[in-house]
């Protein structure tokens, strides 16, 4: 009935009375038979009328079994009864029940598959509970006949049997504890042959195995010794380990490695050896140290191992301070070295051992392999930073306990080399920027290379102070890169080169230092043959025969002050002035113009012995700034001072002329005086002598700066012959212009090292000062140009000339005549200076073209100075000058005719009216004052009234006002 209910209840319908036997005693209510089921089946139905009858079921019917079902529905009769309310009431209640019992037979119909499959697999769990019991029954049967037949003789063959197993076990075990008795011998051997896995095997197999025969008692006195013997090998091992860290052998580390595997103290062996390379480092500098302090000590009582490592390094001579400095570090690239090789066995082999742990099955094994590979690999990368660490202080010590300022240049700058290379070591070695090093050489090389750029200032002044500005005869393909000083510039970049000999930047990736010297040799070799590099072959040979003539003609060249036709030589391009020629044709020769000066010369640079000098110790600040680049800043620095006072001293001694600026020609540019000023008042030292009430912060100004440099008294610059020293000129001035193209040259090189933050003070010293060096040219040469030609006797003869002539004349006056001689001297005195020196065709243009302005200027003035001028006086003016430029035309080839226009324009200014003539005066402002008012003055009654007289002399006063 229970399941009855649950499946109604899923159903969706309300549970019937719990227990049906109840309704057995209700004849109305009886539970249908088969036949009854199945004629309910057949009937016809309504399922949602069914439905309803049973949802009218009253909730009591479906209650405990303990309900009375008879006496509620008797209960329920009313007091008098109706038959007719009874039969309907009866059959409604049959109803229902028809409804109930054809919803259950639904249901039982519905589940019958089902019970009849579980019937089924019941059965079948029965028939294999009887089998089971079959073969239960049997097992004992077989069990019982089994021990019937087991007799007491069997039993006696197998005690036998046991007893001969137990003797032969005996026997082997006194063999082995012979074999025991005997292993110290051969662990000896296995020592003293250096193989220590063979033999910590041994050991550990024979612990083994004392500890299996351990409850005989001769066994406990071999277990002590054989713990001695394993505690001796490790012993010679620790000393086996710390012999790696000088001379590694792959071989040996191998051995010592599997020795330590095999004991499980692989992490152990890496502490130790990084112990042992700490102890190395000290134990090889100090004995290096103590070995040159030692064969160069006076004393040889002195007890110098007793001294500590600093006191020590105080105790070194300045002339083995070079070799025990390389020493040193040979010695400490040997341990580096060692620690290299360390690591790339341990990449090697670790590797290796992952392949086969991977292989294996052992998980924990395998865990164990992996946590010690990464052990060892962080302390050998860990180690890496300390060990470099350790050998920068060591070599920081040593440098610190001498004054590198007792050393010659050429000298510091190999100290410098050598630890170049070692912080080039230390950085392929561990990627460090070797601090400590760079700032302890950075101090040192500033201190040095300031009082070395000092002596160097003082020098320079001293070879300005005593230079003819004679020319320095050099090769016609002279380059700097030939000169010992540069040579780095040229060389390969590669680790057998010293930092000093490399170029700045290289292009393709070279290999490293300890690639290279892994199989052997050392960087830090001295090479023997490293002086060979300093010849060179730079001065002209000039087609002498032999050298004998070549130095004859030198020495002849020296005593006459005058130079041979084939030492004369120029360095610009005839046409372009830039790009040097080395040839040149006959059928160029005779196209070339008449200001070209340097057909007949070879090409070749124009320099001085200042100069090459100069040129010199640029080279030498590059290697310093080269070796050591943290201080590029302070080298350029002092570069570009060298170039400011070579620049300044030409602008001293041939171009400081106060006269210049009041042409208004704008000879000297803003950026020049600029230039200038900043020099003067930066590097110059104007004081004649230290004030002894001058503050120390003035003193130390004072002493950075340099005096201002004087002009040697052999240079004549007042003789007219030689056009006021216009040799001189040239050589100081085109030297100056070829040690600027040298600084461009090497720009790129500067830039490369110079760091990024200081670069725009690189930018500003080539853009503001190295430009400028040609700029040099112009109030150098208009100092020969306002002397070499006669300004003041042309405005004396043009004085004497009557202009108000009533005829207009056919013949030009005099002074053009005798303007044109000036001018033809000036063109043969201009030819004598070239068979000295080697004139290029930018400055003869510009010596013509100062000397045609002055002369057009001049005219001008002339002109300006006219009281009375008639219009055929103009008209005179213009063929006076017409002729002046045709003849001057040829003499130069200079196109146009400088000032050309500023001539004709004011001559043809006397023929404007009153208003053309005003607005004229307010567009030309290049005329001075006196040169406008005469214009009006001249033109006063022949067109022009005094009213408008008047009136265009207060326009020139407002122009002028400006001006004042």
């Amino acid at each position: 009935m229970q399941k009855i209910k649950s499946l109604m209840t899923r159903q969706g319908l309300k549970s019937p009375p719990e227990s049906l036997s109840d309704l057995g005693a209700i004849e109305n209510l009886r539970v249908p038979g088969k036949e009854e089921f199945r004629e309910l089946r057949e009937q016809p139905s309504d399922p949602q009328a069914e439905q309803e009858l049973i949802n009218s079921i009253e909730q009591v019917y479906f209650s405990a079994d303990s309900f009375d079902i008879v006496k509620y529905e008797l209960e329920k009769l009313p007091p008098v009864l109706n038959l007719q309310e009874l039969e309907e009431y009866r059959d409604k209640l049959k109803q229902q029940q028809a409804a109930v019992s054809k919803k259950v037979a639904d249901l039982i119909l519905e589940k019958q598959p089902a019970y009849v499959k579980e019937l089924e697999r019941v059965t079948s769990l029965q028939t294999g509970l009887q089998l089971a019991a079959v073969i239960c029954t049997n097992g004992r049967r077989h069990l019982n006949i089994a021990k019937e037949g087991f007799t007491q003789a069997s039993l006696g063959l197998l005690a036998n049997q046991r007893k001969r197993q137990l003797l032969i076990g005996l026997l082997k075990s006194l063999r082995t504890i012979k074999t025991l008795q005997r292993t110290d011998v051969r662990l000896s051997e296995m020592l003293e042959e250096e193989d220590y896995p063979g033999a910590i095997q041994l050991c550990l197999e024979c612990q083994n195995a004392a500890s299996t025969f351990k409850h005989y008692s001769c066994i406990s006195e071999l277990n002590s010794k054989l713990q001695d013997t394993l505690e001796q090998i490790e012993e010679q091992l620790d000393v086996a380990l710390s012999k790696i860290c000088k001379n590694f052998d792959i071989n040996h580390y191998t051995k010592v490695q599997q020795a330590y595997r095999l004991l499980g103290k692989t992490q152990t062996a890496m502490d130790q050896l990084h112990m042992h390379f700490t102890q190395a480092i000290h134990n090889t500098v100090f004995q290096v140290v103590l070995g040159y302090v030692e064969l160069c000590a006076c004393n040889t009582d002195t007890k110098f191992q007793k001294l500590q490592y600093k006191d020590l390094c105080t105790h070194v001579i300045p002339d083995s301070y070079i070799p025990c400095l390389a020493d040193l570090c040979k010695a400490l690239w040997e341990v580096m070295l060692s620690y290299y090789r360390t690591m790339e066995w341990h990449e090697k082999h670790d590797g290796a051992d992952t392949a086969a742990a991977a292989e294996g099955s052992n998980i924990m094994g395998t865990e164990e392999t992996n946590f010690d590979r990464g052990y060892i690999k962080k302390k050998l990368e860990h180690g890496l930073t300390r060990i470099w660490q350790d050998v920068q202080l060591k070599v920081k010590t040593y440098l610190l306990g001498t004054d590198l300022s007792i050393f010659k240049y050429d000298d510091f700058i190999f100290v410098l080399d050598i630890i170049s290379r070692l912080m080039q070591v230390g950085e392929e070695f561990c990627g460090s920027k070797s601090e400590v090093l760079q700032e302890s050489i950075r101090k040192q090389s500033v201190n040095y290379f300031k009082n070395y750029h000092r002596t160097r200032l003082d020098e320079l002044r001293m070879f300005l102070e005593n230079e003819t500005w004679e020319l320095c005869p050099v090769k016609s393909n002279f380059s700097i890169l030939q000169l010992h000083e540069f040579k780095f510039l040229e060389q390969s970049r590669s680790p057998s080169v010293s930092p000093s000999k490399q170029p700045v930047s290289t292009s393709s990736k070279s290999v490293t230092l300890f690639e290279q010297y892994c199989s052997g040799g050392n960087p830090f070799e001295i090479q023997a043959n490293h002086k060979d590099e300093e010849t060179e072959d730079v001065l002209a040979s000039n087609g002498y025969e032999s050298d004998e003539q070549e130095k004859s003609a030198y020495q002849e060249y020296d005593s006459d002050s005058d130079v041979p036709e084939e030492l004369k030589r120029d360095y610009v391009d005839e046409q372009t002035g830039d790009a040097p020629v080395k040839s040149v044709s006959r059928e160029t020769l005779k196209s070339r113009k008449k200001s070209d000066y340097s057909l007949n010369k070879v090409n070749a640079p124009i320099l001085t012995n200042t100069t090459l000098n100069v040129i010199r110790l640029v080279g030498k600040y590059m290697q310093m700034m080269n070796i050591l680049k943290p201080i590029a800043f302070d080298v350029i620095h002092f570069m570009s001072q060298l170039f400011d006072y070579y620049l300044y001293a030409i602008y001293t001694f041939f171009g400081r002329n106060d006269s210049l600026e009041s042409t208004g020609l704008g000879l000297s540019s803003s950026r020049l005086r600029t230039t200038l000023n900043r020099i003067q008042e930066s590097l110059i030292d104007l004081e004649v002598s230290a004030d002894p009430a001058a503050t120390l912060t003035a003193a130390e100004e004072r002493r950075e700066k340099v005096p201002s440099p004087h002009l040697s008294h052999l240079v004549v610059l007042t003789a007219g012959d030689t056009l006021y020293g216009l040799a001189e000129r040239v050589v100081a001035t085109e030297s100056l212009v070829f040690l600027a193209e040298q600084f461009e040259f090497l720009q790129p090189h500067l830039d490369a090292v110079m760091p990024a933050v200081k670069k725009p003070f690189l930018q500003q010293f080539y853009s503001q000062t190295v430009s400028t060096a040609s700029e040099l040219r112009k109030p150098i040469y208009w100092i020969v140009a306002g002397k070499a030609i006669d300004y003041e006797q042309m405005l004396l003869l043009m004085a004497n000339v009557k202009w108000d002539v009533k005829e207009i004349m056919s013949q030009h006056n005099i002074y053009v005549d005798a303007l044109l001689k000036e001018f033809e001297q000036f063109n043969r005195r201009l030819n004598e200076v070239s068979k000295r020196v080697r004139i290029p065709l930018p400055v003869s243009n510009i010596l013509w073209e100062h000397c045609i302005r002055l002369a057009n200027r001049t005219i001008v003035e002339g002109y300006a100075n006219v009281k009375k001028c008639s219009n055929e006086g103009r008209a005179l003016m213009q063929l006076d000058f017409q002729q002046f430029l045709m003849k001057l035309e040829k003499l130069t080839d200079i196109r146009p005719i400088p000032d050309k226009e500023f001539v004709e324009t004011y001559i043809k200014a006397y023929y404007l009216t009153e208003n053309d003539m005003e607005r004229w005066i307010k567009e030309h402002r290049e005329y001075s004052t006196k040169q406008l008012t005469n214009l009006v003055n001249v033109c006063l009654g022949s067109h022009i009234n005094k009213k408008a007289r008047q009136k265009l002399l207060a326009a020139i006063d407002d122009l002028d006002r400006p001006r004042r």
